[in-house]
């Protein structure tokens, strides 16, 4: 195929494919296979000393994996990537590559709590001190930053608060300093936005999310410049935290339709904020596409659409809350998101439970706080369940 196509949908299709050159198939095989052979010793010393290309061990490297970073790659303009066994393998990878003992990270509170855990809990105990700050007003950013800080985390919007950083503005001031700039583009996805235009230095996702969307693959994924994911692949290695091949052929088959599953969800996000925005049992939506939200028009720079998860604020004590999800019926009460089905729960009593309370509040995730992710299903439907949940 051409290297690049003019449309996202066609180059999620055809990048990093050719129709198998053993038996013709048009999908790709799948390399379920720890290793690879070589016709002789020399072929071998000649890949690990890099005068020729290929694979030895799926640890180092397989050809669903090159499939796949192509694809994420091209997405999101950037020169490489590298797939991982999850969200969070690509955010410890990605974050030892980049820091050492004695540095220094700004984040912010409303972060997902695996994230959370690992700059509070594990970080520190290899030296790696973390400031969780509001990051979306700069001023507070600037004061934050030490002589030994080397990362600004970002997540945009923010998991579950859908808060929006201005990237572009914190970049500026990060680079200014010396600081790399990294950001989980789960939520917005490179369909919506893509942080290396607006001077990210490195993107993660999970893509067990929208990228995936299926709900039956455990993935994340690195992009960046081809110096530093080299870097991350020395580190990845190490660690250990692979892909198996049959989890990257599923991966390669949901990134196909994810162009034509973002329309959907953007579409179904945007009707479900707005019918939630004007019902008497909702007291807020936490939503950037809707006018209201306080970075709506930040939002709109930059972004292309906005996504299909929404935060809502039930009116009410733990009991109406509970009440709510439990009466759901086509949202299934599950954690995780950007799936062809709607999903909804309860931050505090899930992903965010071992957040500590303090940071709870500094990041505006309350008790009366639901996350609904919005799937592909009718729109209609997800509006009479809702109905009929908070009657």
């Amino acid at each position: 195929m051409p290297k690049q196509l003019r449309g996202f949908n066609s180059n999620l299709v055809h990048a990093g494919e050719h129709p198998d050159p053993t038996t013709g198939s048009v999908i790709p095989p799948i390399y379920q296979t720890t290793t690879f052979a070589f016709p002789t010793n020399e072929s071998m010393l000649d890949l690990m000393e890099g005068r020729s290309s290929g694979y030895i061990y799926t640890r180092y490297g397989n050809p669903g994996y090159s499939t796949a970073e192509a694809k994420i790659a091209l997405m999101e303009g950037a020169a490489s990537a590298l797939v991982l066994s999850s969200g969070m393998a690509a955010i410890s990878t990605a974050i030892m590559t980049l820091a050492n003992a004695g540095d220094h990270i700004i984040t912010h509170a409303d972060i997902y709590g695996g994230s959370f855990g690992l700059f509070h809990d594990l970080l520190p105990r290899f030296g790696i001190e973390t400031s969780f700050i509001d990051v979306t007003d700069l001023g507070k950013t600037e004061s934050a930053i030490r002589s030994n800080t080397k990362i600004l985390f970002l997540e945009t919007p923010s998991n579950p608060s859908l808060r929006v950083c201005d990237i572009e503005s914190l970049a500026q001031l990060a680079h200014a300093h010396d600081i790399k700039v990294v950001v989980d583009n789960t939520f917005a996805t490179p369909y919506n936005q893509k942080p290396l235009e607006f001077g990210a230095d490195v993107v993660i996702h999970s893509c067990t999310k929208y990228l995936n969307g299926h709900s039956d693959v455990m993935s994340g994924v690195i992009v960046g410049s081809e110096d530093y994911i080299s870097e991350c692949t020395n580190v990845f290695r190490k660690l250990g935290a692979n892909l198996n091949g049959f989890d990257v052929w599923l991966l390669i088959r949901g990134l196909k339709t994810f162009g034509l599953r973002m329309e959907r969800h953007n579409e179904n996000g945007l009707a479900l904020a707005k019918y939630l925005s004007t019902h008497p049992k909702i007291a807020e939506v936490h939503y950037p596409g809707l006018p209201e939200h306080p970075h709506h028009e930040l939002a709109k720079r930059q972004m292309k659409g906005f996504g299909g998860v929404l935060g809502v604020e039930i009116k009410g004590d733990q009991e109406a809350v509970n009440n709510f999800l439990n009466r759901a019926q086509l949202f299934t009460r599950a954690v995780s998101l950007g799936s062809v089905e709607s999903l909804i729960t309860q931050p505090v009593a899930a992903v965010h439970y071992s957040v500590p309370e303090k940071y709870r509040e500094l990041g505006g995730i309350t008790t009366q706080l639901v996350r609904i992710s919005v799937g592909i299903e009718d729109p209609e439907d997800l509006i009479d369940d809702l109905e009929q949940a908070l009657a």
